[in-house]
């Protein structure tokens, strides 16, 4: 089996089935060898079987994100969520099929391949799905992080945190392109189907295995029909913040 060099890494697609195919269209013209998602395949939007037959089409790795464990697991109890976000929980266990709830509860928290890591949320409790907004956050991160690179999202916010070799010390980059040459990198690659940086378009990270002494890293937006993806939420009645959502990226 021939060894894949530069990988699309997606991430939080959240059931917006305009956004991941207009994702997966840029991935393939940026000739990518194979693809990772880091979970969140499902949840906010109107399309969730949709998503789950693309990404399974595609024969990936996926690691599980917390909504896809709450949409497929009928024993979460919802009565502490903000009522929004219930109301879209309870409507996606609707509008999935028994084969796709069994697919969802089978992803497992982590994957490590080619020398790298993926997550959903942290490394240090990836069954709790902690939020990593921060260096402070990313720490507990670090310490159960055993390769060069890992790669999360759940915030929606693209971003990179570099632990020092020498000090130890966790710094918080904005999103860039280049090498991977300096330390520990703990990477979140944004959102596919709702980011929220302010900037309404999908977001996604190429990873260029390339030459294993500097890996290199590619931020990408990609535009979408973002209306199309409006008007699937109207018709499933979904709330009217998840419209908001999508067109400021806030």
């Amino acid at each position: 089996m021939p060894r894949p060099k530069r990988f699309a890494i997606i991430s939080d697609i959240h059931a917006n089935i305009e956004a991941l195919d207009a994702v997966l269209a840029d991935a393939k013209a940026q000739k990518v060898d194979d693809f990772l998602c880091l979970g969140d395949v499902v949840g906010y939007n109107a399309a969730p079987a949709e998503c789950i037959q693309r990404i399974r089409e595609l024969g990936c790795k996926v690691v599980m994100g917390n909504h896809d464990h709450y949409c497929s697991d009928p024993s979460v109890n919802l009565d502490d969520f903000q009522p929004n976000a219930a109301s879209v929980i309870e409507w996606t266990r609707r509008n999935l099929s028994e084969d796709d709830i069994r697919w969802l509860q089978s992803l497992p928290y982590t994957v490590t391949l080619f020398g790298f890591t993926a997550v959903h949320s942290t490394l240090d409790s990836p069954e709790h799905f902690r939020y990593a907004f921060d260096a402070t956050d990313a720490a507990d991160s670090f310490t159960a992080q055993r390769s060069h690179v890992c790669f999360h999202g759940h915030t929606h916010v693209p971003c990179i945190f570099l632990r020092d070799s020498v000090s130890r010390t966790i710094q918080k980059w904005a999103p860039a392109d280049g090498l991977l040459d300096k330390g520990t990198y703990f990477i979140n690659v944004g959102s596919v189907g709702q980011p929220r940086d302010g900037i309404p378009k999908a977001c996604y990270v190429i990873y260029d295995i390339t030459k294993l002494n500097a890996p290199a890293i590619q931020f990408r937006r990609v535009d979408y029909d973002i209306e199309a993806a409006v008007r699937r939420i109207e018709l499933a009645g979904l709330p009217d913040r998840l419209i908001t959502r999508l067109y400021t990226g806030q």
